[in-house]
């Protein structure tokens, strides 16, 4: 039998066959149409590419590829902030199971030769399978390469979309009208005043993206301050910020931490950087920050986390696009590591709305920079990053991801964790 891309149904009957009620409106390029036409959120089949995408990988990794690719459009939503489109399809979109003689048909209907897959649009990692010409997952090798995929963009970009922080991570927000760049700078005085910095201390910041941690450190507390990351543009950017702020005791190295040899630091901060580690290297990962800090050093761990502590997959869409190898764990996990690694676990905080409302910041950021982000790293980069952030936004919300900051002290021989009797970063 000959594979025929010619359809005997029309989308639109497709999609209503699978919905008991359809809360959108969904028009094809079939000249097909259903749903309300006074319904606030539309979405456009723009070509057979995008039914191939649909039907070859049902889901989220299907819908990421035909909308990156601009086959399917969310009509009345900016593609930098589909928020309120997302939040609406959420709530209300019911689809129905179909049974094995009904999805039959309908792939008759729609087309046998729609279930060759298209190629992928080129914003999409390799999937996992073929990942291991990069090397043994989380070797140096395969972190770099992975690491540079999300953070080698464009730092022009990452400009416009985080602000003039340069800050890649959670914002703390002192108050219900502070703005994200009185949030980054909060989120950074308040790591410094858990890791207890004074003037002369030494700083390991590990994952250090942009500098922002060390810069602060060194400006705001006197401290002396490495920083390491495998993104070259970070380190570049990192670097030239150094050089004009005239910090002479901020040091960026573009380096794995792994190569780091010093020893004897005071603090160490690891900001966004665990979820990358990888949850079999996770013991590792703290034996090597502890063997980096003196006897009463502290370690300020701060990373996304998961509700749970159950393993659990991580979407296609974000592995395809947005944090390949990432892996997210529970905040019990972690802190159970950090303990095993022989250190002690003083504080642990939840801070998952504010980073919702940092997104929201970095989703507002993109949409009102729309054209010269696109001009930067063209149009199918920009919708990944605002469909990620704005459905990124919605789970911090929703309570399917948290973050967690946990504080631990590498305690001396004697037990001594010379630390304060009560937390004194609240004063």
């Amino acid at each position: 039998m000959t594979l025929t891309a010619t359809t005997t149904i029309s989308i639109g009957e497709a999609i209503a066959s699978l919905m008991p009620s359809i809360p959108f409106r969904l028009t094809a390029y079939d000249g097909s149409d259903v749903g309300p036409e006074d319904c606030p959120v539309r979405l456009h089949l723009a070509n057979e590419r995008g039914l191939r995408y649909l039907m070859t990988a049902p889901g989220d990794l299907g819908m990421a590829r035909a909308y990156v690719a601009g086959d399917l459009v969310l009509e009345g939503a900016h593609p930098g902030d589909p928020y309120p489109a997302m939040v609406f399809l959420l709530n209300n979109l019911r689809f129905r199971r179909p049974t094995p003689a009904e999805a039959l048909r309908l792939l008759r209907g729609l087309g046998l030769g729609n279930l060759k897959p298209p190629p992928p649009p080129p914003q999409e990692h390799l999937p996992r399978w073929r990942r291991v010409v990069e090397g043994v997952r989380h070797s140096q090798a395969r972190d770099a390469v992975v690491v540079q995929h999300h953070y080698d963009v464009s730092n022009a970009f990452y400009e416009r979309v985080l602000g003039p922080s340069m800050t890649y991570s959670c914002a703390v927000f002192p108050r219900e009208d502070a703005t994200l760049e009185e949030a980054q700078v909060e989120k950074y005085d308040l790591v410094c005043r858990k890791l207890g910095l004074r003037p002369g201390q030494r700083l390991f910041d590990v994952g250090c993206g942009w500098g922002g941690m060390i810069r602060h450190a060194v400006r705001e507390y006197g401290v002396r301050a490495l920083g390491v990351t495998l993104s070259e543009e970070q380190a570049s950017w990192a670097r030239e910020a150094i050089e004009r702020e005239g910090l002479r005791d901020a040091e960026v190295r573009l380096a794995d931490y792994r190569t780091v040899t010093e020893t004897g630091f005071d603090a160490v901060s690891s900001i966004g950087m665990s979820e990358h580690v990888g949850l079999r290297q996770l013991p590792a990962y703290f034996s090597v920050l502890r063997d980096r800090l003196r006897p009463g050093g502290r370690l300020l761990n701060h990373c996304i986390t998961r509700p749970t502590n159950q393993p659990t997959a991580t979407g296609a869409f974000i592995d395809r696009y947005v944090f390949p190898d990432g892996e997210l764990t529970g905040s019990g996990r972690l802190v159970t590591e950090v303990e095993d690694a022989g250190l002690e676990v003083r504080h642990h905080e939840n801070l998952r709305e504010h980073y919702a409302r940092t997104l929201a910041g970095w989703c507002a950021n993109l949409r009102d920079q729309w054209e010269p982000c696109v001009d930067e790293v063209g149009e199918g980069t920009a919708r990944v990053w605002g469909l990620y952030m704005a459905s990124s936004r919605l789970a911090f919300e929703r309570d399917e991801i948290q973050i967690h900051q946990v504080l631990a002290v590498r305690p001396d021989d004697d037990g001594d964790a010379a630390f304060p009797l009560r937390p004194d970063w609240l004063s």
